[in-house]
């Protein structure tokens, strides 16, 4: 199973590609917008969720959770954006994040990257930044 949900985070990652990558005049290498070590930070509202990815461990708050619970992650890099795959309480946990200007709905803020988040079969969308790539706006909305 966890092989399957893998595979689906690269293909989300992937986009459509030409079938011989060698006719594309676009990049075949891995993302690099998210340097591998980086903190990637993440939010998202209906419902409110968000945490941290940093050296291999999420940290996933929600307001039943305020202070977030910690688990393993895997990293992959696709052609258009990076993934963190582990397990929160026994389900599967997919958090994908592509370059994209992202609004949270609730602040003036701007941010570099959306976030798919996959939690079992839920899906939630948010948004997501980096200290090299920072979100605009205030500091505290």
């Amino acid at each position: 199973m966890r092989f399957l949900l893998v595979l689906v985070a690269g293909a989300t990652l992937t986009g459509c590609q030409p079938a011989d990558p060698a006719s594309s005049s676009g990049p075949n290498e891995a993302f690099d917008g998210i340097k591998d070590g980086e903190t990637v930070q993440f939010t998202g509202t209906e419902p409110f969720w968000g945490g941290e990815v940093a050296d291999g461990m999420v940290r996933y708050s929600t307001p039943d959770r305020p202070d977030g619970v910690r688990f393993a992650a895997d990293r992959f890099a696709g052609l258009n954006g990076v993934s963190f795959s582990g397990k929160l309480d026994g389900t599967s946990f997919d958090l994908m994040v592509t370059p994209g200007t992202c609004s949270d709905g609730m602040s003036d803020r701007s941010y570099p990257f959306t976030a798919t988040l996959r939690l079992g079969t839920e899906t939630r969308e948010g948004c997501a930044w980096t200290a090299a790539s920072p979100f605009e706006g205030d500091e505290t909305p």
